[in-house]
């Protein structure tokens, strides 16, 4: 029997509607956030899963920095160099062929259109806690950078990624793990006061 660590590793999720039976322990996490981009794909088995806490997008200098561009061949110049450099960054990511993203950070436009291209699912600004958890439920090593990703990075533990909505909002559910060492503890009920009082 492993241990799960309550406190940072069991999380409890209240969601407001549904009756007292919907409650749940799932073999695996879930947390509140819908995809990148709508046509990504919203159900799959066996997902192989990727833990970023890097941004996928152009990195911006820390300084503010102001540039003037007098000619259109600067500013094309400019661009280019944004996208090959996420270009690459979605290439040394794509390469592994996970079917799951979740970053910490942000993701332009440009690399959820490359991920896209590449079926791969994108869950972008993840709290810390709640990629720590996937990592410990599904296997995977929080990666800080692309061109670090080696094999034994990617989550292979999790049985089915799926994206449900409960109410308005989506949650991403990563169920049927092997020996997940985080769960997510789903409470429903009527009201925050209800779900309050069955927490404790």
């Amino acid at each position: 029997k492993t241990e799960v660590d309550i406190k940072r590793y069991a999380k409890v999720e209240k969601i407001p509607g549904g009756e007292m039976s919907d409650c749940e322990v799932l073999d695996g996490v879930m947390f509140n956030k819908d995809v990148t981009h709508a046509k990504m794909r919203r159900r799959i088995e066996n997902p192989r899963i990727l833990l970023i806490d890097s941004p996928l997008e152009y990195k911006k200098g820390e300084s503010q920095t102001n540039v003037e561009i007098t000619n259109e061949e600067d500013w094309s110049t400019m661009l280019r160099i944004e996208e090959e450099y996420v270009e690459n960054l979605c290439a040394e990511i794509i390469a592994f062929k996970p079917d799951i993203v979740c970053t910490e950070k942000g993701v332009s436009d440009l690399a959820q259109h490359f991920f896209h291209k590449a079926g791969i699912t994108v869950f972008r600004r993840l709290r810390k806690s709640d990629n720590n958890r996937v990592a410990r439920a599904t296997g995977a090593t929080i990666v800080s950078r692309t061109d670090e990703i080696q094999e034994s990075d990617i989550g292979t533990k999790c049985g089915l990624f799926e994206m449900r909505k409960i109410g308005d909002e989506y949650f991403c559910y990563l169920i049927k793990c092997e020996d997940p060492k985080a769960c997510t503890i789903v409470l429903r009920g009527g009201s925050k006061d209800v779900l309050n009082e069955m927490e404790r």
